[in-house]
């Protein structure tokens, strides 16, 4: 009696205790080893940490209760994709950090826990170097947003060219709406700043071409540096 109602809590399963806590518990650290590099490397809020953390061990205990069984595994996927595309989408490196995460749980969930570690231990160091030596990182201190008003008789089209060319080494506009009922336009550009430019030069200039009304110059922070 005794041993049918264990069976029945271990769901008549070969996979001892042992041999389901030892990939459970190395998901469980090298998570939180993962989701720490990932924190110094990004800024990430809180429950993107702690997702990254234990999204391993959720991919583990999946992976051990399919067991090789194709039709189970076709519909776990199935599953995840559709709260993937629930879910509101995220920058470049929040999406690799969750196939990361995935692939750390699919290893352990596998029994594969020293590649696993391996695959961790490569993954941050990487992460490390690319931090140190500023891979893919803009010049962001150079790039700006712009906020020009000028009279509704005015054509802004190409009127800011020659200034740009003076004090920018690359510019667009971002968008263009009218106010005041009609008298005035309100654009926006995304503009890098030459080295040697003096932001007070640009706006005098632009303050002669645009009647000297509103002016506004503001640093552009990316995406991942703003999302806590």
């Amino acid at each position: 009696m005794l041993k049918n109602i264990y069976d029945t809590l271990l769901g008549n399963t070969t996979i001892s205790i042992t041999s389901f806590l030892l990939p459970v518990l190395s998901s469980i650290l090298l998570g939180l080893l993962f989701a720490l590099v990932y924190k110094r490397r990004y800024r990430a809020s809180k429950s993107f940490v702690g997702t990254l953390a234990i999204l391993p061990t959720i991919v583990c205990v999946v992976i051990m209760a399919v067991n090789g069984n194709i039709g189970a595994g076709v519909a776990v996927a199935g599953a995840f994709s559709l709260v993937r595309f629930r879910s509101a989408p995220g920058t470049a490196s929040e999406i690799g950090a969750l196939f990361i995460a995935m692939t750390m749980g699919l290893l352990t969930g596998m029994g594969f826990i020293i590649y696993a570690a391996l695959f961790v231990l490569i993954v941050g160091l990487v992460m490390v170097v690319y931090s140190m030596i500023g891979l893919g990182e803009e010049k962001s201190d150079l790039r700006r947003n712009l906020r020009i008003t000028i009279p509704e008789n005015l054509d802004y089209a190409g009127l800011f060219d020659e200034t740009f060319a003076k004090f920018t080494t690359s510019h667009r506009l971002l968008s263009s709406k009218t106010a005041g009922m009609g008298s005035v336009f309100k654009l926006s550009y995304e503009i890098s700043l030459k080295p040697d430019s003096s932001e007070k030069a640009l706006m005098d200039e632009i303050r002669c071409k645009n009647g000297n009304l509103d002016i506004s110059l503001s640093t552009i922070m990316s995406k991942e540096a703003t999302e806590l």
